[in-house]
């Protein structure tokens, strides 16, 4: 797939082609201009001319350097929208004391011409299972709701040394969706529920859906969220955002509440590829990424890519997925129908190893915390606090998880081998046997209506083999239903995210499926359920 190169060279050339190639098409809200009744008031002096909705990290830091633009003016202008329009969507749990002072810090570095790199004065929001020492970091669960972290995550100080001002912490489903057998996704204990920007009574899909519902409606410029199978790229597509799913190692987990080393890790997300992509060269390790910024360079002829259907998600999304297929031919891609192997393999053996792993990592986070100890006072907590069961009493998975076998029993032992083995091969042998540079399939199906005693109808398959394999995954918006959001799923191999960024951004520029929500109360009758 190419010679190996820097995520700084990534970082180089994905700048450059953003500029070069802009960003899919405005919407019509810019700050402070009041094109929705969900906007901020009109005629705010603090950032002219910024299209929150539309603006790249590159379009801000070229204004921040010459002094067009402030970072603490920025900053005021998202602290004002979320102040203005998170109470339609309960994307954010809370915004930072110290975020003005982290914006005039940078303000000062710009002035001074010593900028930390392309994330210096940017606002992100954490997903708040991710530790922050001067914010509470709950999971959303009250058990945790005491006094914060002593440490930021190790992402978190990444983000600091890069100039980041974190302006908050963004609700998510609790425990990232590891507790009941019938979960509702974006709602806790601790942030309520959280809605979808395109039409309110439906789903943000979970777990990092205060993330990217907070994205949709331009609370912030980036977010972090966090991944085990679909909770970084479901989120993404259905709040028609772009979600980032890292190959596993590549994101320090320390001091993230886990569910599983195995398949665990923090990622980007953002409104385009091109600040998901900046954003991950920040969160990275640094390990070598491949294939710099191709898609960038030569846009997506020649471009091999296996089209795998999932027909189960219904026939509006398969229609999407027929319309960006024609529109990836006209670009000159090749595009191969594909069912990658052994998926139903995968889906019986990842539940069981998921318990014993969650059983293991829980306890070990837990004990670095105030509150419960292990999982055991965990489970107790719950069963005395009733505010834990005001949406949905189940916590199924936690008692399961409690009784599953140890990560020391062979038994366990052989199911991840074969899990590890079977999801690379599904991904390996599918592209090797097409020669395909990624696999795409829909991200998700339009986002269901929210139901505290249905629960979710999420049965997703798309995500499960990268996620698995911790291989990279990248959704970016690929159309819609009525006006609920799909996304397009790009998968490939091992420490590819390099080229899968290049790719996205070459895909997310040819289908300009992007557009702005407009926070509509239901759909009709007719639309989907």
């Amino acid at each position: 797939m190419g010679k190996k190169r820097s995520m700084a060279a990534m970082t180089a050339a994905l700048v450059a082609g953003s500029l070069l190639t802009g960003v899919p098409d405005a919407g019509a809200r810019a700050a402070g201009s009041g094109a929705d009744s969900a906007s901020p008031p009109s005629g705010s002096p603090h950032a002219p001319g910024v299209d929150l909705d539309t603006v790249t990290i590159p379009e801000l830091q070229t204004r921040m350097a010459n002094g067009s633009l402030t970072s603490s003016a920025l900053t005021r202008a998202y602290l004002r929208r979320i102040e203005n329009v998170d109470p339609k969507i309960h994307a954010v749990l809370r915004t930072s004391p110290t975020a003005l002072r982290q914006a005039a810090a940078s303000d000062a570095r710009h002035r001074r011409g010593k900028t930390l790199g392309p994330l210096d004065g940017i606002p992100v929001l954490i997903k708040d299972n991710v530790n922050t020492r001067d914010m509470p970091t709950t999971a959303g669960s009250l058990a945790l709701a005491g006094s914060p972290p002593r440490t930021d995550a190790a992402l978190v100080t990444r983000l600091r040394k890069a100039g980041a001002v974190i302006l908050g912490k963004a609700n998510l489903s609790e425990w990232a969706n590891f507790r009941a057998a019938k979960p509702t996704s974006g709602w806790s204990a601790v942030g309520g529920q959280t809605n979808n920007p395109y039409v309110l009574d439906r789903n943000p899909c979970g777990s990092s859906s205060g993330s990217a519902a907070a994205l949709a409606a331009s609370l912030s410029q980036v977010a972090i969220g966090t991944e085990t199978d679909g909770s970084i790229v479901c989120p993404a597509g259905m709040n028609g955002v772009v979600g980032h799913k890292p190959s596993l190692g590549l994101v320090s987990q320390s001091g993230v509440a886990p569910i599983s080393a195995e398949q665990d890790t923090a990622g980007p997300m953002a409104r385009n590829v091109t600040d998901t992509a900046l954003t991950f060269s920040v969160l990275s390790e640094g390990l070598p990424a491949r294939g710099a910024a191709a898609g960038l360079g030569t846009g997506l002829r020649g471009k091999r890519i296996g089209l795998w259907r999932l027909p189960s998600l219904g026939p509006d999304v398969d229609a999407v997925m027929t319309r960006t297929a024609k529109e990836l031919r006209k670009a000159g891609a090749v595009v191969v129908e594909v069912t990658p192997p052994y998926q139903a393999r995968l889906a019986e053996l990842e539940f069981p190893a998921l318990l014993s792993e969650f059983h293991r990592d829980i306890d070990a986070y837990l004990g670095t915390r105030e509150g419960p100890r292990d999982l055991a006072g965990l489970i107790e907590f719950n069963r005395a606090h009733p505010e834990e069961r005001s949406c949905f009493a189940g916590q199924e998975l936690f008692e399961q998880a409690l009784a599953a076998p140890p990560t020391t029993d062979p038994k366990y032992r052989a199911m991840r081998a074969e899990l590890k083995d079977l999801s690379r091969r599904s991904i390996d042998e599918t592209m090797a046997g097409h020669r395909l540079d990624a696999i795409a399939a829909p991200t998700n199906p339009p986002a269901w209506t929210t139901d505290c005693a249905r629960g979710d109808n999420d049965v997703i398959p798309s995500s499960t083999p990268a996620a698995v394999a911790g291989y990279p995954s990248l959704s970016v918006p690929a159309g819609s239903v009525d006006e609920l959001p799909v996304g397009l799923l790009l998968m490939a191999g091992d420490r590819q995210d390099a080229e899968l960024l290049s790719l996205g951004a070459a895909v997310e520029h040819r289908l300009k499926a992007w557009r702005a929500p407009r926070y509509l109360p239901t759909l009709g009758s007719g639309g989907p359920r």
